[in-house]
């Protein structure tokens, strides 16, 4: 299978289960704080990855820690905000500000892995933002701004963790060990931030959420990290936005979520330009290759 092609798969398996995983946030967030569903969420990661790794002898020793540092940090602090996002907004919404990350992707991209965007980029840069315009509009008027502005640092912040796992995809660093810094990172941090705060008893009826959280996190970080190393880093960022269209519907039918005109014109837009980049990088990549 060529890598396109399953850079397409693994993308599709991860954005069905961040789908999940946001909805879970959403049930969570009723019984217990943002730092504290981080930190589950991460744990579960952890353990689960550590245990792949003895099981297929992964050594946890890196040549890369400045790459992994930078992944992990940069990654969890986006996720914190991503996870304040869905306690705070619609479903839809929150994911839609989350997944503007294609487009600091192509905006970091020329910093990060030294690569100049197309032309065409740009078009598609400023068709998302109208649809980020939009997104917002509607939560100003519902005294959410600041919650939708949370939303898109964490687009931002995952932009260049994705970026920096490209990275670490290009210098050969094995799946399991990028997953597993990112997890250990996230964990140490969401639990110091626990510290500051009094934790929350777990209510039984939370547990199932927790454990299906943590499960389906694993499962969509994994496949996206894969398909992050194998697959082109703007075509896998534009395949992203189904999450998108997955958490709407998960919202609509779960939640009773019903977005608005100016929402799902904003949605459309930021769906469009993502679509727009990875034809645009697709075909740079397509082209460089017949060139060789």
């Amino acid at each position: 299978m060529k890598n396109i092609h399953r850079g397409v798969m693994w993308m599709l398996i991860a954005t069905l289960c961040f789908s999940i995983m946001g909805a879970c946030v959403k049930l969570g967030s009723e019984f217990l704080s943002t730092d504290e569903l981080v930190f589950y969420r991460s744990i579960i990661n952890l353990l689960i990855v550590y245990f792949m790794m003895r099981l297929t002898k992964v050594n946890i020793a890196t040549q890369h820690t400045s790459l992994h540092l930078k992944r992990s940090l940069i990654g969890f602090i986006s996720l914190i905000l991503f996870f304040y996002a869905i306690a705070n907004l619609h479903l839809g919404t929150a994911m839609a500000l989350n997944y503007t990350s294609p487009l600091f992707v192509g905006i970091l991209m020329p910093w990060i892995l030294k690569k100049h965007a197309h032309r065409k980029l740009l078009f598609a840069i400023i068709l998302g933002f109208l649809g980020i315009f939009l997104i917002l509009k509607p939560t100003i008027n519902n005294n959410e701004f600041f919650a939708g502005l949370v939303g898109l640092l964490s687009g931002i912040g995952a932009g260049a963790a994705y970026l920096y796992v490209a990275k670490l995809g290009q210098v050969k660093e094995p799946l399991l060990r990028t997953v597993f810094y990112f997890a250990l990172i996230s964990t140490l941090g969401s639990g110091a931030l626990m510290l500051r705060e009094q934790v929350s008893t777990i209510p039984l009826e939370t547990i199932p959420i927790i454990l299906i959280l943590g499960v389906s996190a694993t499962i969509a970080q994994l496949s996206i990290t894969k398909a992050y190393k194998v697959g082109n880093t703007l075509g896998n960022a534009g395949l992203s936005y189904l999450t998108v269209v997955f958490s709407i519907l998960i919202g609509m039918i779960f939640f009773s979520e019903i977005p608005d005109y100016f929402g799902i014109l904003g949605v459309i837009l930021i769906i469009m330009s993502g679509m727009i980049a990875s034809i645009n990088d697709s075909k740079a990549q397509a082209n460089r290759i017949e060139s060789q």
